[in-house]
C-alpha cells in the first residue's frame, strides 16, 4: 500500500515539475540546450517511473536504494577511465505536447530540453514510418526523410554538448515508442548515427549492471536449432553456430535435439559459461511476459516469464545473444519485454534483433561481432557491435562469389546456402536491427 501510494505522489511530483519547468523560461526546441537545476530531480523521477514500469511487467521487485543524478553521472566518470570511452546517457521521454531529453555526462551539469515539434503523435507517426522503412532490404536507402527528423528531435538537440565533451559512446533511455527504435539507422543528412557513436540501450540506468570487466575470456555456451515444425528454416545456423566459436573463443556448440530446456539449464547451472548464444526464433509479443519467447526444439518454448528461473547470474552471465528475434514494432508491452531482457534474465548485456534478419545475413554479422568482441583494443560490447555495424555499412562485411567476407577471414559457403548469397548487407536492414540492451561496457 505505501509502495502505492509513493509512486502516486512520485507521479504527482513529476507532472507539477514537468508543468512547472515547461512554463518558465526554457526555450523550444534550438541548437542550444538548457542547463537547469531542476534536471537532476527530473533524472532521478524518470529513473523511479520507469523502473516501476518493468517492475510491474516482470513482476520483480527490485530492492537497495536508486542511484541519484550525481551518483549516475560520477558512476559513468569511472566507467570512462577504466574503459578509455566517453559515455552520455540520454533520457528521451514522449509526453502528450513534447518530447523530454535529459542529458547526463560525468563532471558536467545534468541538461534538460523540451522539444515542442514532437509531440507524442507527431512522433509515433514518424516513427513507425522510420521503422516500416529500415525493416525492408531496400527502404532506408531510398527516403532518409524519417531517420532525419528523428534525428533532429532526439540527438541534434543535444549535438553541441556531446561534441564540447567529445563523446564517443551513447547510452539510450527511452520511454515507450522509442524502446524499439533502430537508433543506429537515425541519420544526420551526411552520416548514419552509428558512424558516429557507439550505441547502447539500457531500460533504466538502475536496472543494469554497472561494473565492468573482460568478456574476452569468457567460455560460449553457443546452442540454436535450424529446423521448425512450424516456423521457417533456419538454413545457416549449423554454420553460425561453428564459425563464432572456432579459432579464438573456448566453447560448447548444441544444436536441434541437443537444444532444450533442459540442456540450457544444465549448461547454466555448470557455471562455465560468461557469453550465452541462442541462434533461434524469438518472438517479443504484445501482452504478458508469457506470451514472448525463444523457441526451442521441436514445440518446446522458454518464455520470457521463465528466463529467471534459470541461473544466469552465477558467474554473471556476461552475454546474452539471440540471433533470430521479431519485436511487434509499436506494440508497448512487447517493447517493454525487448528493452528488459537483460534485466529479466539476469544477465548483464543482451544483444537482440528488432526484426528477423535473413539467417545468412544474420551469420555474416555474427562472425564479424565475435571477432570484433575479441580484438584486445576494444574495450565495450557497444563498441564491437558498431565496428560491426560498419564493416557492414561500407562493404567489408559481404558476400560474393559464394563467400562470406569478414574480418575474421574468407568463409566459403556451403552449396545450400549459395542460393541466398545475393545480398547487400550494407543495407541498413541487415544491420541496424541488432541492438546492445543493458551494460554497454
Amino acid at each position: 500500500m505505501k509502495a502505492s501510494i509513493c509512486r502516486i505522489c512520485l507521479f504527482i511530483l513529476g507532472f507539477i515539475l514537468t508543468v512547472g519547468i515547461s512554463s518558465q523560461s526554457l526555450p523550444a526546441y534550438s541548437t542550444e540546450v538548457a542547463v537547469v537545476p531542476e534536471a537532476g530531480a527530473r533524472i532521478a523521477e524518470v529513473e523511479q517511473l520507469w523502473r516501476g514500469q518493468y517492475e510491474t511487467y516482470f513482476g520483480n521487485q527490485l530492492v537497495g536504494t536508486p542511484l541519484t543524478a550525481e551518483q549516475i553521472s560520477a558512476t559513468l566518470g569511472r566507467l570512462n577511465s577504466e574503459t578509455d570511452k566517453n559515455f552520455a546517457l540520454i533520457y528521451a521521454f514522449p509526453q502528450p505536447e513534447e518530447l523530454e531529453l535529459l542529458l547526463v555526462i560525468p563532471e558536467t551539469p545534468s541538461v534538460r530540453v523540451t522539444v515542442p515539434e514532437a509531440g507524442q503523435q507527431e512522433l509515433l507517426e514518424v516513427a513507425n514510418e522510420f521503422k516500416t522503412a529500415v525493416s525492408r532490404p531496400t527502404g532506408a536507402r531510398r527516403d532518409l526523410t524519417s531517420a532525419k527528423q528523428l534525428y533532429d528531435w532526439l540527438i541534434a538537440p543535444l549535438e553541441p554538448q556531446l561534441q564540447a565533451q567529445n563523446i564517443d559512446t551513447l547510452i539510450v533511455c527511452g520511454g515507450a515508442i522509442l524502446r524499439s527504435l533502430p537508433f543506429a539507422a537515425l541519420h544526420d543528412g551526411q552520416q548514419f548515427l552509428v558512424e558516429k557513436y557507439n550505441l547502447g540501450l539500457v531500460p533504466a540506468f538502475n536496472l543494469i549492471n554497472q561494473q565492468h570487466s573482460n568478456f574476452r575470456n569468457e567460455k560460449v555456451l553457443a546452442m540454436g536449432a535450424s529446423e521448425f515444425q512450424a516456423m521457417p528454416t533456419l538454413h545457416a545456423v549449423p554454420l553460425e553456430l561453428s564459425t563464432i566459436t572456432q579459432d579464438i573463443w573456448q566453447s560448447e556448440v548444441f544444436l536441434n535435439q541437443e537444444f532444450t530446456l533442459n540442456n540450457l539449464a544444465e549448461q547454466l547451472e555448470s557455471g562455465e559459461f560468461g557469453i550465452v548464444h541462442l541462434a533461434t526464433h524469438a518472438q517479443f509479443r504484445p501482452g504478458t511476459p508469457e506470451n514472448s519467447y525463444i523457441q526451442l526444439w521441436q514445440n518446446d518454448k522458454l518464455t520470457l516469464d521463465q528466463l529467471r528461473q534459470l541461473d544466469w547470474s552465477e558467474l554473471p552471465v556476461e552475454l546474452l545473444v539471440l540471433s533470430a528475434c521479431q519485436t511487434a514494432l509499436g506494440d508497448r508491452q512487447a517493447e517493454l519485454g525487448f528493452a528488459g531482457l537483460a534485466f529479466q534474465a539476469g544477465v548483464k548485456s543482451s544483444v537482440a534483433s528488432l526484426w528477423q534478419v535473413s539467417d545468412l545475413g544474420t551469420l555474416a554479422l555474427m562472425r564479424e561481432f565475435y571477432w570484433q568482441l575479441a580484438n584486445p583494443e576494444v574495450t565495450t560490447k557497444t563498441e564491437a557491435l558498431r565496428r560491426t555495424q560498419i564493416a557492414m555499412l561500407s562493404g567489408n562485411v559481404r558476400i560474393e562469389d559464394g563467400q562470406i567476407f569478414t574480418s575474421a577471414g574468407i568463409l566459403p559457403l556451403p552449396e545450400d546456402l549459395e542460393q541466398f548469397q545475393n545480398l547487400d548487407l550494407s543495407a541498413p536492414y541487415y544491420w541496424s536491427a541488432f541492438t546492445l540492451v543493458g551494460s554497454p561496457w
